[in-house]
């Protein structure tokens, strides 16, 4: 589906030639993220230099990091992870959209099956 009409840089033809950035991947069990997001604690705060009146709305650096292991430090989210879990967070949602939708229709096929 291309929603916005672009085409990938990431091959294909006329592709520019980019040497590999990233070191291995593998698989994620999207819905083990969706339970550690949900499990997540979840806050307004702001930065000590900031004004009072300031609010962002997320997770503590740290609790990130204890929940998913990402950055080593726990002084900051790399927006990189922080996109990354939440794209993996819907594509758990979608899935699991579906699976109720496919038992929504089954049982009521079956319910329409004995008012007959």
């Amino acid at each position: 589906m291309g929603i916005f009409h672009r085409r990938s840089r990431a091959g294909g033809r006329g592709a520019p030639a980019v040497a590999p950035i990233t070191a291995t991947a593998g698989a994620v069990n999207g819905y083990a993220v969706l339970e550690t997001v949900a499990a997540l604690p979840v806050s307004t705060w702001r930065y000590l230099w900031e004004p009072e009146d300031v609010r962002h709305l997320g997770p503590m650096a740290q609790d990130w990091q204890a929940a998913f292991g990402f950055n080593q430090d726990g002084t900051s989210i790399p927006v990189v992870d922080g996109l990354g879990v939440a794209l993996v967070c819907v594509q758990a949602l979608h899935r699991r959209v579906e699976e109720l939708t496919t038992e929504v229709d089954r049982l009521r096929g079956a319910t329409e099956g004995r008012q007959s």
